[in-house]
């Protein structure tokens, strides 16, 4: 019988790459992966690797017996679903993982919430963000994944898992308290009223700090930025500091020090939209379900 913990580094393999990458992700060495896809090779009586210098590949026999893995970790799964979904109640492990700026607005109160309601569902939480979480889940070391995607973006669907929207979460500046554009509080503030203004921003190459340049850029100008952080906390505290804009989603920024404010956006349709992602073959599953209602009653 092949064993499954060698077929799952073999996918893993296919999924990333190269052997140094499945070693961090199972926190192992690589000799120990190597070592494994050796016996797995052994084991099937086939050549499922080709390697060539210091590079390898998957021949078209371990494409194969990746496609049938997929098949064995579902039907897996499956029965580890069964064990609980004919209790008809929720119950059992359910593992969520969960972007930083939402731990504490919707994980925290998600474990109070389902204690509270389903004491036999133990949910183990795991701070991910979307393209992390999504890994998760095929991987099968995640249930469900809380995700998001700025609207003013091109980002892809999500491939391989189902979603469903939970809201829309605008993007808000932060300014500071005797900024011109802060004074008035009736009316929203257009991003070219920044212009002259100096930036604490996201890093480039996240989505956040694309979404931000490109909204900026939109608007006319290209912001002059000073800081640049990827936690909200942070930002939060540097713009304070040093009297910057940030633009920021209006969830990260519900508790602003008395030298900022928060004030909407004219600039077309710039938020992030919140999903929750699962597997397929996981989305009846009783635990899930109601983790769905809950996240529902939380993110109205």
């Amino acid at each position: 019988m092949l064993d499954v913990r060698r077929l799952v580094l073999l996918r893993d393999l296919e999924v990333h790459g190269t052997v140094t990458a499945v070693a961090e992700l199972h926190r192992v060495t690589p000799s120990a992966v190597s070592q494994q896809l050796r016996l797995l090779e052994e084991e099937t009586g086939a050549r499922l690797l080709e390697r060539t210098g210091r590079s390898i590949h998957l021949t078209a026999a371990g494409r194969r017996l990746n496609r049938d893995t997929e098949h064995v970790l579902a039907a897996l799964e499956q029965a580890r679903l069964r064990l609980h979904t004919e209790a008809e109640k929720p119950a059992g492990p359910l593992r969520f993982a969960c972007f930083p700026s939402a731990l504490t607005l919707v994980a925290a109160p998600l474990g109070r919430a389902l204690e509270s309601t389903h004491p036999e569902v133990q949910l183990h939480i795991t701070e991910a963000e979307p393209e992390a979480a999504v890994r998760l889940l095929l991987q099968r070391r995640a249930d469900l994944a809380l995700v998001y995607r700025y609207d003013n973006l091109a980002t892809p669907p999500l491939t391989g898992v189902t979603t469903w929207t939970l809201r829309t979460d605008p993007l808000v500046a932060v300014l500071p308290r005797d900024h011109p554009a802060a004074r008035s509080t009736d009316s929203p503030v257009a991003l070219r009223e920044l212009a002259d203004t100096r930036w604490t921003t996201a890093p480039a190459q996240t989505a956040c700090g694309d979404a931000v340049l490109q909204a900026c850029r939109s608007a006319g100008f290209t912001p002059q930025v000073r800081n640049v952080c990827t936690d909200f906390s942070a930002m939060i505290a540097l713009a304070a500091s040093a009297g910057h804009a940030a633009l920021i989603p209006r969830m990260a920024a519900t508790r602003l020090p008395p030298a900022l404010v928060a004030r909407p956006v004219t600039d077309g349709t710039l938020a992030r939209t919140i999903e929750i992602a699962a597997r397929p073959d996981a989305a009846h599953e009783p635990a899930i379900a109601a983790c769905l209602d809950t996240l529902r009653t939380l993110l109205p």
